[in-house]
C-alpha cells in the first residue's frame, strides 16, 4: 500500500476511532517536541490495559506520526481487525518460533523507509499491582540499535479506568464519567554506550544478550521516569519482574 493509501486509511479510522474514544476519555498529551521530525524511530510506550494501542496511536497519529506496532499474530486472525491491522501495514509477531526474527526484519524495513514502530518492551500488560512498568524484553533495544535509529519513551496514565482489571485480575469496564487520559512522550534514550558493532542482532550471542538487556534496563528506567511526571509520584526503586513473581 503506498503512503497516500496509508495515510487515506489512517485518516478514515481516525474520524471513526477518535469521536468514539472522546465519549469516554478527555486524551491529552505533553512533550511532542521529543518526536523526531524525520527518520525512523522506535516508540516505547509502558502497558497497562489492552485499550493502549488507540491512546498511543491518537496522540502519535495527531502528532503527525503513522504508527506501526508490532502485535501478537493472533489478533491477525480475528474477523475485521486481522484485515485492518494488515490494511495499515501493523507487523505481526509469532513469540517463541523463528518468525519473531522475521517480525524484526519487517519492523526494520518500516524503520529504513523513515516510520516509526510501536514496541512495548514489557511484551504483555503489566503485572505490577500498582500499575508500574515491569522488566523489560529486549525487542525494543535490539531493533533500534540494529537500525540505528532514537527509542522515544511514552508513558500513558487514565486508559486503564476505562478498561482495566481488579484485583482479582477480572476485566473490567467503566464508560461514565468521562475519564483523565495523559500521554506523555520523553527525550530519546541515549543508547550510544551499546550502539557498536554486532554481526546479527536478530540472533544474538552472550555478549549481546548482555548489552541488549542493560539497553532495554535504561528504556525502561526513561519510560518509568515519565510515568512518575504523569501520577506525581515516586517510582520504586525496582520494576516488577513477572519470571520472578514480584520485586527483586
Amino acid at each position: 500500500m503506498s503512503r497516500a493509501a496509508d495515510r487515506a486509511l489512517f485518516r478514515v479510522l481516525a474520524g471513526i476511532v477518535r469521536p468514539a474514544y472522546r465519549l469516554v476519555a478527555r486524551v491529552r498529551w505533553s512533550g511532542q517536541e521529543h518526536l523526531p521530525a524525520s527518520g525512523g524511530f522506535v516508540v516505547a510506550p509502558n502497558h497497562l490495559t489492552e485499550l493502549d494501542p488507540l491512546t498511543v496511536a491518537w496522540a502519535l497519529y495527531d502528532n503527525g506520526v503513522l504508527p506501526r506496532f508490532l502485535a501478537k499474530d493472533s489478533l491477525f486472525r480475528v474477523p475485521v481487525v486481522g484485515a485492518l491491522l494488515r490494511a495499515t501495514g501493523q507487523v505481526p509477531v509469532l513469540r517463541g518460533t523463528a518468525d519473531a526474527a522475521a517480525a524484526l526484519t519487517a519492523a526494520r524495513a518500516v524503520l529504513d523507509a523513515g516510520g516509526a514502530v510501536v514496541v512495548y518492551p514489557e511484551g504483555t500488560l503489566t503485572g505490577d499491582p500498582d500499575g508500574w512498568p515491569m522488566t523489560g524484553r529486549t525487542g525494543a533495544a535490539r531493533l533500534a540499535l540494529a537500525a540505528g535509529v532514537p527509542v522515544v519513551p511514552v508513558a500513558h496514565w487514565g486508559d486503564q479506568e476505562v478498561l482495566g482489571r481488579d484485583a482479582a485480575g477480572r476485566r473490567r469496564v467503566s464508560l461514565v464519567p468521562r475519564k483523565d487520559v495523559r500521554v506523555r512522550f520523553g527525550p530519546p534514550v541515549d543508547l550510544s554506550p551499546w550502539r557498536r558493532e554486532s554481526p546479527d542482532l536478530a540472533r544474538p550471542g552472550s555478549g549481546d544478550r548482555d548489552r541488549l538487556q542493560e539497553a532495554t534496563a535504561a528504556i525502561m528506567r526513561a519510560v518509568t521516569a515519565e510515568l512518575a511526571v504523569l501520577r506525581g509520584q515516586p517510582a520504586p526503586d525496582r520494576p516488577w519482574d513477572a519470571r520472578r513473581g514480584g520485586r527483586p
